[in-house]
């Protein structure tokens, strides 16, 4: 029998009070397993469709399924189960008296045992190196940390997919790679990963689909590759390709391979182009 999708969206419409459409008539599948980059202009829908994935919004016309079931007809702790959000402020979403305790939530209201829940604590601790963290209130940790402990209480609840709101807003390179290693772990885990960013080096680097709104409603659905090679798709200066793969798209005629989503796609490209005998740096470049 075939797995249904984590996530399914059919022909979803969605406003909020007295304003016109944010979402129009988009569908959407979301698979087991799948690492999928929502991008898109400020104000274009992102943050509106993802909430329709775990029920923090129902759409007003269509229908959204997790796991086969309608959202419409599930609660909130059912929804906990299989998809998990991290809010994009962190601030938003912790509030218990330590870290530990807020890792705990979350298992507690679905009802585990005792025993189940302090074992779910304490491997989020440590999966996340907040062991240093655990009785000290999040509310008093650094920004990095109080972004690790709210993925931390979500992954706690072991969703089948995880929706991240701009997860490296606000921290630094390091920070950035700490966070971010952490989301790769949980996807080569098994967990379907869907990112809300404005980090096109992300998406190219992390990410094995880009799906781009538009004015509420879905304009391209594709790899990193296939979006990136299509720049006049990617219409406002949120989703502008990162440095490295633009480098390469102008040095496409050139016989760069392009686009190239890493800076190590683009050095092997390059030696690519160029001939044997011009390995020197040479070659396609020179004059």
């Amino acid at each position: 029998m075939t797995e249904p999708p984590i996530i399914c969206a059919e022909g979803i419409w969605f406003a909020y009070p007295g304003a016109d459409w944010a979402l129009r008539d988009v569908s959407l599948r979301i698979e087991p397993g799948e690492y999928v980059a929502i991008i898109g202009a400020n104000g274009a829908g992102k943050t509106t469709l993802a909430k329709q994935f775990n029920g923090l919004l129902l759409p007003v016309k269509g229908q959204v399924r997790v796991q086969g079931k309608d959202t419409a007809s599930l609660r909130p702790r059912e929804l906990a189960r299989s998809v998990g959000y991290v809010f994009q402020n962190p601030d938003h979403q912790i509030f218990a008296a330590t870290t530990r305790q807020e890792i705990a939530f979350g298992p507690d209201n679905l009802g585990l045992s005792e025993s189940a829940v302090l074992e779910r604590v304490s491997d989020s601790l440590a999966r996340f190196a907040l062991e240093e963290a655990a009785d000290i209130p999040p509310a008093l940790l650094s920004y990095p940390l109080r972004r690790k402990v709210a993925l931390a209480a979500v992954y706690a609840m072991r969703p089948a997919a995880l929706i991240l709101d701009e997860p490296t807003g606000g921290l630094d390179r390091d920070s950035v790679g700490d966070v971010m290693g952490a989301v790769a772990d949980l996807h080569r885990d098994g967990h379907a990963i869907v990112l809300i960013t404005h980090d096109m080096k992300l998406v190219a680097r992390e990410t094995q689909r880009v799906v781009l709104i538009h004015d509420g409603g879905i304009s391209l659905d594709a790899s990193p590759a296939e979006a990136f090679s299509h720049t006049g798709r990617l219409p406002t200066r949120e989703t502008v390709p990162a440095q490295i793969t633009r480098m390469s798209q102008s040095l496409a005629q050139y016989g760069m391979t392009a686009p190239a989503l890493t800076v190590e796609e683009f050095v092997s490209g390059y030696l690519s182009a160029v001939s044997p005998g011009d390995q020197d740096g040479g070659g396609m470049f020179r004059c």
